[in-house]
């Protein structure tokens, strides 16, 4: 393919308006971001109102354990970008094609595990979790196929990563666009038409994104010769490996760590019964999706960093990282009204009007969170700039600062105030989070600076 082809289809952030750049970025990966929340969304959508709010609940209960498991794997594979991004920065093909080779390779490998070893241990899993027996056998058959699915799930995260690395954030979009309203026909078509149940809202998942995964990968082959690791790349190297996963363990652990703690949390609530399952599910779906625009403006952020540290750049790093978080704090106050005044009305996007404990439930929490949703703006943000920036073990500590927090409420508030407790372990996480990486962050960026203008 003739360099000009590749010209268009990469972008580089290391010159212009840091803030243009990151909204420009943003918005496609924002797209995907909710494309992706979707297929979960539509599971819980069709689910609670063709099956009833019991299925609803046994699809919930597994969302706490997928985090844990999926936030590692996917961190991880994040974290591979990272060098990506940098060397694609610094102009340094012949180590970024090798890093994209060895990426493919560690991948595998954690699909490989993650695969078997979790749909092996599916059912202790939720017996740990104290999932209720009336849910627990669609609870089981829905987390088993979804684990099965892992390489696919994986296959998507590491190219759409890749490819946002050299500053392509529209194509993952469009195949996710794709597969999102494929997703859509083949959930009506196994739970409404073949009748198969959560089993039906699993492998509807499951096959959407292989496909979104399928369709990058072809369009890497085809179109971004830039990409391809030619025969001198694909020589296995030690330090290559090293560098990777120095950069994607730490990453993956940070997912995981504020995993465990929303698996703790996940743990009470199960305990309450299913109707307090169906709830915190319902609001945690809508909290999810709430926070795509702040993902997608860290991610945007995230690759505006590693690439102007390629470069050589300390005062854009400085000026893109400071413009990033006001732009997701303000989104955060503005989604945080919409929660407290409107989250009534959209709890309905999952449940049926006649469901008034659980609406009333999911409301409440959903008006404890409003209040703190902006601290999402400065927790996320600096967290991914910290990891673009090569110190992924800061970030890691932020995670476990969640964790702490989320932990502490339920084995300390949750037997006095009960589901009250719930709806304030956010605000907690959120808080004790921000409260540790905004100091760690300033660091961080006098660090860098000093390091690039020696």
């Amino acid at each position: 393919m003739k360099s000009t082809t590749q010209k268009n289809t990469t972008r580089e952030m290391t010159t212009g308006s840091p803030l243009r750049l990151i909204v420009q970025f943003a918005l496609p990966v924002l797209g995907g971001n909710l494309l992706q929340q979707m297929y979960n969304m539509i599971d819980a959508a069709i689910v609670g109102r063709f099956l009833g709010a019991p299925a609803l609940a046994a699809v919930g209960s597994t969302s706490s354990v997928q985090f844990l498991v999926f936030g590692f794997c996917i961190g991880t594979c994040s974290g591979f970008g990272v060098p990506i991004a940098r060397d694609f920065g610094a102009h340094n093909m012949a180590k970024m094609r090798r890093e994209i080779f060895h990426s493919f390779l560690l991948t595998a490998v954690i699909a490989l595990i993650g695969c078997l070893g979790c749909s092996l241990g599916c059912g202790g899993i939720l017996r740990m979790m104290q999932v209720p027996e009336d849910i627990w056998k669609d609870a089981y058959l829905y987390l088993l196929i979804i684990f099965l699915g892992t390489p696919f799930t994986l296959l998507y995260n590491l190219l759409s990563g890749i490819l946002r690395s050299v500053g392509d954030s529209r194509t993952p979009f469009l195949f996710l666009a794709l597969s999102t309203v494929l997703n859509i026909f083949l959930d009506i078509f196994c739970i409404v038409v073949l009748k198969w149940g959560c089993a039906g809202a699993a492998i509807a998942t499951v096959a959407a994104q292989a496909i979104s995964g399928l369709l990058c990968l072809v369009v890497i082959v085809r179109s971004f010769q830039v990409l391809h690791p030619r025969k001198e790349d694909r020589r296995f190297q030690w330090g290559c490996i090293r560098e990777l996963l120095t950069m994607g363990v730490p990453m993956g652990l940070q997912f995981s760590i504020t995993a465990i703690g929303s698996m703790v949390l996940q743990t009470a609530v199960n305990a309450m019964g299913s109707v307090y399952v169906s709830a915190f599910t319902t609001a945690i779906k809508i909290n999810q999706i709430s926070m795509c625009p702040i993902d997608a403006v860290a991610n945007a952020t995230s690759v505006f960093s590693s690439q102007n540290l390629g470069a050589g750049k300390p005062d854009r790093i400085r000026r893109g990282m400071f413009e990033g978080v006001l732009a997701g704090v303000v989104y955060g106050l503005v989604a945080g009204i919409v929660l407290y005044l409107f989250g009534h009305k959209l709890c309905l996007l999952f449940v049926s009007a006649d469901n008034t404990e659980v609406i009333s439930l999911a409301s409440r929490l959903m008006h404890y969170n409003g209040f703190a949703f902006w601290l999402l703006g400065i927790l996320t943000t600096v967290r991914l700039c910290v990891q673009g920036l090569g110190f992924p073990g800061r970030a890691v500590f932020s995670g476990v600062m969640e964790m702490i927090a989320r932990a502490g409420v339920v084995f300390l508030l949750v037997p006095s105030l009960h589901f009250t407790a719930v709806c304030m372990a956010n605000i907690f996480a959120w808080a004790f989070g921000a409260l540790y990486i905004g100091p760690v962050g300033m660091l961080t960026l006098r660090q860098v600076q000093k390091k690039l203008k020696q």
